[in-house]
């Protein structure tokens, strides 16, 4: 999973933190969780405010 796998990156934190309410995610907390999943293997380092505000708002729109 890279970066740009925005969808991929959803449906895997919606599998491992089903708990985990997404609309009151710190960015420095989702950037952590985004990194330690299984299947992620692109830079840390590439990620931005606008990729993870993009990660964020798939996530709670697929919440809904």
């Amino acid at each position: 999973m890279k970066w740009t796998d925005i969808n991929e990156i959803v449906f895997s934190l919606i599998e491992e933190y089903p708990d985990k309410d997404p609309t009151y995610i710190l960015f420095t907390e989702l950037h952590k969780l985004i990194v330690g999943l299984e299947g992620f293997d692109d830079d840390p380092n590439r990620s931005n405010e606008k990729i993870l505000e993009a990660i964020q708002m798939a996530w709670i729109e697929e919440q809904d």
